[in-house]
């Protein structure tokens, strides 16, 4: 089974930089396709309360007779729970939903800019982080402008900013202040849902390396730096989606996939999105 290698976060944590997402997962599968996942090798699961399957996530990782000191958590902020206080109690349902005694990571999932102030949530989220129940605190779909407004109002460096990023949308100005300011970028949606499997610039990248044009999108991902978590259902892709380590992409072929940039995402802008 091939090491996944880890990125160390600002404040020394290490995370892997492969792990698997939850999103869209029901919860009645959600148990199964991680302890998949789980039995694949991944050793980082990404959920969030808005999925509503953070208690089957917990379930997985208990069931799965692996040491939790060996499986890395992230889970998220709902968006109605930006209050100060509200975030504090948020944070005690994902606990007792996951079951877990600590998360290794967690993220307001949404800045919301016409909703509440994300500053006030962030002091809620410090104070997470200094009880030691997070052992990292980040943010999600964060802008520039998010970012810099949070640097100049708080204490903690957010670890990450988890944001939509595929070879449609590079988000190279959100991954280069992310990079400015040590805050490592994970990417959501990394195959844009499925709509760059049949580009012809990765189909054709992917045909000379003798792989699929999904593991050529999550190794483009991988040697960029970015923190990924690929999503799916079935084992076989889950097997996949993992077995990204034993090719390397040249550094044209990086250059031909970020050059298929058009700023289109498939999800919400986060300047207009309230949740």
């Amino acid at each position: 089974m091939a090491a996944v290698p880890g990125i160390t976060l600002n404040n020394g944590a290490q995370i892997p930089q492969l792990g698997f997402g939850t999103f869209q997962i029901p919860p009645e599968e959600t148990r199964a396709t991680t302890l998949a996942a789980l039995e694949a090798g991944y050793r980082h699961i990404d959920t969030a309360e808005m999925y509503g399957n953070e208690k089957e996530v917990g379930q997985a990782v208990r069931d799965s007779g692996l040491a939790r000191a060996d499986v890395f958590v992230t889970s998220k902020l709902n968006n109605g729970a930006h209050a100060y206080d509200d975030a504090l109690e948020a944070f005690d349902r994902t606990m007792e939903e996951l079951g877990l005694e600590h998360l290794d990571l967690f993220l307001i999932h949404w800045p919301l800019p016409d909703k509440g102030d994300f500053v006030e949530t962030w002091r809620a989220m410090e104070e997470i982080y200094r009880s030691g129940r997070a052992k990292s605190i980040g943010v999600s779909n964060f802008q520039p402008h998010h970012l810099r407004r949070l640097l100049e109002s708080s204490v903690v460096v957010p670890a990450v900013n988890q944001i939509e990023v595929h070879p449609y949308l590079t988000q190279d100005s959100v991954r280069a202040f992310g990079a400015e300011h040590d805050i490592a970028t994970e990417a959501w949606s990394p195959i844009a849902q499925g709509k760059v499997l049949d580009d012809p610039v990765i189909a054709r990248i992917a045909q000379r390396v003798g792989k699929s044009t999904a593991q050529v999108t999550l190794r483009w991902h991988l040697q960029r730096g970015d923190i990924v978590f690929p999503k799916s259902a079935t084992r076989k892709r889950i097997e996949e989606n993992f077995d990204l380590f034993d090719f390397e992409l040249t550094e044209g072929d990086i250059g031909e996939i970020s050059a298929l940039n058009r700023d289109e995402r498939t999800g919400p802008d986060p300047d207009r999105f309230n949740g």
